[in-house]
Formats: structure tokens, sequence, C-alpha cells
């Protein structure tokens, strides 16, 4: 498969798309929990990295292969196959970045992925151009494609199941398998017919020399090498710890644009962890006692997390949707049941569909008629807090204002 292949250009190809799948994936896992507008934003960044990626590992694997001399690359084709990449990935990501995955999702995603591969990847093979005809093996073609499919979606499942450190990476290094083996694979599987004597293949169209794609291949390295160095930029708000003083954080302090009733506070605690009160108040149900962990559902059953992981509670329909810090995930009880169950010393429902945990919340201000708040995790998110819910979340992180003497 190697044959003739040049070592160093060959580990590189695979390095570049290693490297593209880290910052992809590391992007998407952001999407959860963030504004509608920023969704838009990070799917683009997402799919534009992931579709670099592959498409320079493609053209890496193209220098690197024992090409005849004169050959150059036709620049429609290879600009199309850029294209499709790009929107395909981007349609696989949305898949299963956008709510709970089924398995069906899942499924179809990487089926997406690898087919987007294997035709970017014929696509950019038929830019070559020059004085020889060019096959391809039918078997190798279908194994190529296979191999795509099955290595995408293992790198999938790896990165639904947990959005962050060795699983990211294990996701990563599965597409950067994935990438190079389709398209080492087709190679293998690919023949270059000598022309007849006498015979000349005439070359319609603008064309590139094997130098120029050298320097665009060279660009796009830097890029992704300059998008992976920026995933590994912690995010500054991850470094709040969660007990800092939120007077810190309120432009202004305690009592810039959110002004609250003078009461007596004197009684009052002024830690979250120290006021043991319901969350709800009359028609709620009945306090049960805390339960440690939440049931959540993934594409293989259902799990458990414990509530010290939980940042928020959010109402959707007859089920809620529990966000850990890094993305949301399903759970099967109602936003009055978690309520019920949750330690009342550390959530509060600040919302009629949302429950916060007091402890992470690093960030309080006023927003129109209420405010939001916003909670720590790799994947900092704001939920919002209805008006009538404002003096109770003050009371929790200690900015009533008091009395003066």
């Amino acid at each position: 498969m190697f044959e003739g292949h040049d070592p160093y250009l060959v580990a590189l190809s695979v390095v570049i798309a290693i490297l593209g799948g880290y910052t992809g994936f590391g992007l998407t896992a952001r999407i959860r929990g963030t504004p509608d507008a920023s969704h838009r934003l990070l799917l683009a960044g997402a799919a534009f990295f992931l579709a670099i990626g592959i498409w320079t590992m493609h053209f890496v694997g193209m220098l690197a292969a024992p090409l005849p001399a004169g050959t150059v690359y036709l620049v429609l084709p290879t600009v199309i196959s850029f294209l499709i990449c790009t929107l395909v990935v981007g349609i696989s990501l949305f898949f299963v970045s956008i709510g709970e995955p089924s398995m069906l999702r899942v499924v179809s995603s990487a089926v997406l992925l690898g087919v987007g591969i294997a035709i970017m990847h014929y696509v950019g093979m038929h830019g070559l151009a020059g004085d020889f005809a060019m096959t391809h093996d039918r078997s190798m073609v279908v194994l190529s494609v296979v191999i795509a499919i099955a290595t995408a979606y293992g790198g999938v499942r790896m990165f639904l199941a947990r959005q962050g450190g060795v699983q990211l990476m294990l996701s990563a290094v599965a597409f950067g398998i994935a990438v190079p083996g389709m398209h080492y694979t087709a190679m293998a599987g690919m023949h270059m017919v000598p022309p007849s004597a006498g015979s000349h293949h005439h070359i319609e169209g603008l064309a590139a020399s094997s130098q120029m794609l050298s320097l665009v291949v060279t660009l796009l390295c830097f890029v992704i090498a300059a998008g992976f160095l920026l995933s590994l930029v912690p995010d500054p708000r991850r470094k709040v710890p969660p007990a800092v003083d939120a007077v810190a954080l309120v432009p202004g302090g305690a009592t810039a644009g959110m002004d609250v009733p003078s009461t007596d506070t004197s009684a009052a605690p002024t830690s979250p962890r120290l006021r043991p009160t319901p969350l709800g108040g009359i028609g709620q149900p009945p306090r049960a006692a805390p339960v440690p962990r939440l049931p959540v559902e993934g594409v293989d059953g259902t799990h458990f997390i414990d509530a010290a992981e939980i940042r928020s509670v959010r109402a959707d329909a007859h089920y809620t949707k529990v966000h850990d810090g890094i993305r949301e995930r399903m759970c099967p009880w109602s936003i009055s049941d978690a309520e019920a169950r949750l330690d009342p010393g550390l959530f509060v429902r600040v919302h009629r569909s949302h429950i916060v945990a007091m402890a992470h919340v690093t960030l309080v201000r006023k927003e129109g008629d209420g405010a939001i708040v916003e909670l720590d995790g790799p994947s900092p998110h704001r939920v919002p807090v209805s008006r009538a819910r404002i003096a109770e979340v003050k009371a929790r992180l200690g900015l009533v204002r008091r009395h003066a003497s």
C-alpha cells in the first residue's frame, strides 16, 4: 500500500488528520450549552477544520505518492472536492451535536462522514491530469469506503461517550486513522496506465503544478496547527473557582443593575450550602430525600451522573436536560421530579424551566426584567433567572443589600 510513498509525508498526513480531528471535535463539543447564535459559528468552525484536515491529508498523501512526471492538478475538481467535504462533514456534525443523538443518527452520521471522505478522495483524484489513464480496482474502492465508515463510527461513538480529555483525543486518533486508512487503501487500488505510443493526453481547464499545491498544503498545515494550539488554550471562565465571591463578578458591585427591596438579612445565611430551603413553593411536590445521582439517557442505555457534577437542569417537555459543564443529556424525570429530589441546599429553582447548582455560579447580571447566571465547566453556559427569583438568587450568593446602621 505504501510502496514508493515518501514515509515522512505519509506520517505527516496522519498527523494532519489527527490535529484536524481534534480541533473539529473540540469545537463540536462546545456547541452544547451555548446560545443558538454561537451554535452556527461553532458548527461552521468544526466543519471547516475537519474538512481542512481531510482535504489537506489527502493532498499530502498525493504528494507522497510516486506519480508520473509532469502530473498536474486541475483546479476545478480540486476545489469541488473541498466544498463537498465541508458540506458533508457539516451535516454529519450537525446530526451528533444537536440534542441527544439516537443510534440511528450516530450511524447515519458515521455513514455520511465515511462516504463523504470517499467522495472527496475520488473527486480529488479526478483532478489529476497527465500523460496517463487512471483505473480503480472495484474491490479496493468498496474496502476503502468500509474502512472510512467503520473508523468514523468508532470515532463518533468515543466522542459522544464524553466530549473531553482522553476520549476526545481517542476520537481524533480514530479520525486520523479513518482518513489516511481510506486514502491509502484507495491508492493501492489505483492503477495508472501509460499512454499508447504517439498519443498525448490534452489537459483542459486551469491546472496547478505540484509545487503550487505544495505551497497551498503548507499554508493549510499552518492553519490546522494554529487551530489546534488555540483549542488547547484554556477558557478564562474555567479558572473562576466555584466558591468565588460573586460580588467581584458583577460589574459595579453587588447592587449594579439588580436593585432588590432592602430586607433584614441579619439572620439570612450567605453561603449557598447553608440555606436548606425548599426549591419551590406552594403547589410544589413534597420534598424527597436528596438523591446522589441522576439518570441520563445515552445511545447505549441509561447512565447515572453524580449530582456534584450537575451545573443545571432544564425542562424539556415531560423530560429534562441535565448539563454537566460539558454537554446536555436527556433525563427521564420531569422538572418537578428533579426539583423534589435534588438537595435544596445546593440547587435553586431560578426559573419555571431551570434549576441551577449555586456552587457553580461564576457570573450573575441583570438582563431585561430578570437576570442570567453563568455556570462553570469546560463548556460554560448561561441560564435565565426569572424576576421573582432574583432576590432568592442574590440571597444565596450573599448579594442582598443590608440596611445601613
